[in-house]
Order: structure tokens, then C-alpha cells, then sequence
């Protein structure tokens, strides 16, 4: 018999492991709405274009990692699933007309993105990200605040030892005598590249900065800082970044071999680590300057900067570090209706519809079990309270009971719902609230 399971890379997330999960998203959406960013919410899947002209046709991710889809009929078109949400969002500022809105555009979202990547810990080729993007806004107090909230996500999950590595990366003014003399560096000890970064060194010489094969290691680090070789602009700009980012108490590292990944960044680069854990797989999120982006997406030259948290990544690090967010058991519901009746299934329905009415959480035993293990079951969903359906049913009436404390009562049904919102409210596990 055939046996099916999930396509190489990606993984089911359980019952049992998304609490820790919807932790990190709803601390992430908290952290969005009170920065100011409002959510944004785009398609999974984008014309290649946008990626070969956001991302770069010269970068891992086009080259090796792009999850191209084949449509049923020719379009005329070619589509692509999102493997990072920058060039999407920038994608839809542009066609929406966001241009006219009162600048910057703050915004964020979270969601799945796709990259056919060697899979390995923390690195699947299904991935979910919180990104946050402020478009319009040329810096450098926006670049500093970005880089707070960022590094504010790793502190409020819980997450410790987390370093921000910043860089410049210069612009149109600057960069291009650097990629000139970072040409003939390379060229001059082409002997000592391998195959593919030979290939790089003619077609985008900046990948090579942050070439993944180990062989570049000794190389890279005697290449040319492009930290020395800023314009004045740039150098302005980064100093103020720095200033910033003194001022509201981030603790970074310079790091001048940082460049990131992508073609469209100028300007502000970084990245977040555990400290002692830097490498190319390590890094647990960052971002960057794109100030040429949205020009290359169609619209007017405008400014703009984000970074990217991986939530794969950052739980892993908090398991890692056998952080309290890492673990914990989903809550239970306030309330199990069973009976004494096994065969009375109509009744618990009514009853639990009738609080879920009232919003309260609660579940029915709907099997035609024994009135124990009815009440063993709840206990194991850590129900706060077990309403139990009976003889006084007729009277209009039911026992309540406070399963972590082992009290009981009877309430009158009309009055259920009251009462077991008051008395979840007041107390925990049976104590009450003083």
C-alpha cells in the first residue's frame, strides 16, 4: 500500500506544537499594530519578473531556489511562489497607487514563502516570515527604528544573546568604483574561486561577499572593505543610522563582509544573530535599505527599508535555548458538558452550543461513553470546569463542576452561561482571585 507523506522540506505542524507557534504570530501581529505597521496581505505566487528584477536574475535565490509553476494553459506568462515578501509588497505599492498616500507607507506581513533550498535545520522550502516594510521615508531615524523592532521581536519572545550585524552597502554614487575594484580583486586570484563564483565574478561580483562555499573564506576576508569607500551621502547616512540606534540603546556590530542576499539593497544592511552563532545559516532574520526598488518595479524613485524574522528559525532558537515560549501545552476549554445519560448526545450539543453562543470555549462529549470517562477526558483538556447533564435536567438545572479545585454545584441553566464566565474570571485552578 502506498504510504504518503509531506514533500521533502516542508513538515506538518501539530496540535501539539502550534501553541508555541501561535504565540510567535500573535506576538509579532501585537508588535505590528503598536509600531504602526498595518497589514498587508499578497498573492503566494508573483510574475518570475518581479523577482528577476527585485530579488536579482544574479542571486541564489532566482538561480537554484525559485519554485516556478507550471500553469494548465499558456498565459503568455511566467509565475513564481514568493520566496521573500518584499519585492510582492513593493509590487502592490506600486500598482495600488500607494505613492499618494501619506508617506511612509508602514507595513507588515506574515505568511509562507517558498524556496527550493537544501533542506536542513531551521532551513525549510516551505518557510513562514514576519516582514515589516517602510516605504517612503529616506532615513535614517526609519532604518534605526526598523532595526529596534526587529531586534524587540527576538527580546519579547524571550529569545537572549541576540546581536544586530549592520553595514553599509553604499549606493549608485559609491558602489560602482567598488564593484570595479572588488572586479579586479577577484579577478586576480580567480585561480583560488570555485566554478560557480568565477561564473559570478563577471555577471555580479557582490555575490561573492556572501558566497556560501567555504572555499571563500579566506579570500573574502581580505577583500575590500566597501565601508571605506562610502560617498559623503552614504557616510552621513550611516553615521546617523549609528547615531540612532546609540540613542534608543541597540547594541550592534559592524560587520563590513555583510551585504545580504539581494540585488535591491542600498544602503542600510543587517542581520540578527545569537551571538557566537554567526555563519550563513544562522542568521535568524534581516534587512535592508532597497531605495532603487520601487523604480525598478515601475514607479516613481522612492526610498524604503524592512527586514524579514524567520518564525522557523527564531522557534528553533528558543528550543535551543529551552525558552519558556518554546514550550506549553494549548489551552483547554473553559468548559466540558457531559452526562450522566451516555446516550443523550442532543442535550450536551444544545447546552455547549448554547455557551460557545455566549463566547465561552467549550466542547461537547459527543461518544456514548460512561459518565467517568466523560469526566476523565475533560480533565486531560484541562477544562477549567465540567458541566455535568442529569436528573435536574428536567428542573431545569445541571451540575457544575470546578474540576481543578473539586468543588460542585448545581446552576440553572438559564443562568449557566453567567456563571461560569464570572466564576472562570475570578479564580484559577480553584483559587480565588482576592
Amino acid at each position: 500500500m502506498t504510504t504518503y507523506r509531506a514533500a521533502r522540506g516542508t513538515r506538518d505542524l501539530l496540535p501539539g506544537e502550534t501553541a508555541a507557534w501561535t504565540r510567535l504570530e500573535r506576538l509579532v501581529d501585537d508588535l505590528a499594530d503598536r509600531y504602526g505597521y498595518r497589514r498587508i496581505v499578497t498573492p503566494m505566487f508573483e510574475q518570475v519578473a518581479v523577482f528577476e528584477r527585485g530579488v536579482g536574475e544574479v542571486t541564489d535565490i532566482v538561480e537554484k531556489e525559485l519554485f516556478r509553476i507550471a500553469p494548465r494553459t499558456d498565459e503568455g506568462e511566467s509565475w513564481a511562489l514568493r520566496p521573500e515578501p518584499t519585492a510582492g509588497i513593493v509590487r502592490a505599492y506600486v500598482q495600488h497607487g500607494m505613492q499618494t498616500w501619506p508617506q511612509p507607507v508602514k507595513l507588515a506581513m506574515t505568511g509562507p514563502m517558498f524556496r527550493y533550498d537544501r533542506p536542513q535545520a531551521g532551513r525549510y522550502r516551505q518557510f513562514w516570515q514576519f516582514d515589516v516594510e517602510a516605504i517612503g521615508d529616506p532615513g535614517p531615524a526609519i532604518d534605526a527604528e526598523i532595526i529596534e523592532l526587529g531586534h524587540r521581536v527576538y527580546a519579547d519572545a524571550g529569545l537572549t544573546g541576540v546581536e544586530v550585524l549592520l553595514n553599509s552597502i553604499g549606493d549608485l554614487a559609491c558602489r560602482p568604483p567598488y564593484v570595479a575594484e572588488l572586479t579586479d580583486y577577484y579577478r586576480a586570484r580567480s585561480g583560488e574561486l570555485p566554478v560557480l563564483e568565477r561564473d559570478r565574478l563577471e555577471r555580479n561580483v557582490l555575490r561573492l561577499l556572501d558566497s556560501k562555499d567555504p572555499a571563500m573564506a579566506a579570500v573574502n576576508a581580505k577583500a575590500p572593505r566597501i565601508t571605506d569607500r562610502l560617498c559623503a551621502a552614504c557616510a552621513e547616512h550611516f553615521a546617523g543610522v549609528r547615531a540612532h540606534l546609540d540613542a534608543i540603546r541597540v547594541p550592534y556590530r559592524l560587520e563590513p563582509g555583510l551585504v545580504r542576499g539581494l540585488d535591491y539593497y542600498t544602503r542600510t544592511a543587517f542581520e540578527f544573530y545569537v551571538a557566537g552563532r554567526e555563519g550563513q545559516q544562522q542568521a535568524l532574520g534581516g534587512g535592508g535599505r532597497y531605495d532603487g526598488l520601487v523604480e525598478l518595479l515601475g514607479g516613481r524613485p522612492t526610498p524604503g527599508i524592512g527586514f524579514g524574522v524567520g518564525l522557523d528559525r527564531l522557534l528553533l532558537a528558543l528550543q535551543e535555548q529551552d525558552a519558556p515560549a518554546a514550550h506549553g501545552a494549548e489551552a483547554g476549554p473553559t468548559a466540558v458538558v457531559v452526562g450522566a445519560d451516555p446516550d443523550d448526545t442532543v442535550a450536551r450539543l444544545r447546552i455547549a452550543t448554547d455557551l460557545r453562543s455566549a463566547g465561552i470555549a467549550a466542547r461537547a462529549e459527543l461518544g456514548r461513553r460512561k459518565l467517568g470517562k466523560q469526566l476523565e477526558s475533560a480533565a486531560r483538556d484541562r477544562a477549567h470546569f465540567a458541566v455535568i447533564v442529569g436528573d435536574e435536567l428536567g428542573a431545569g438545572d445541571v451540575q457544575l463542576r470546578d474540576l481543578p479545585a473539586g468543588t460542585q454545584k448545581v446552576v440553572a441553566l438559564a443562568d449557566l452561561a453567567r456563571e461560569v464566565s464570572r466564576a472562570h474570571a475570578a479564580h484559577r485552578h480553584g483559587v480565588e482571585k482576592g
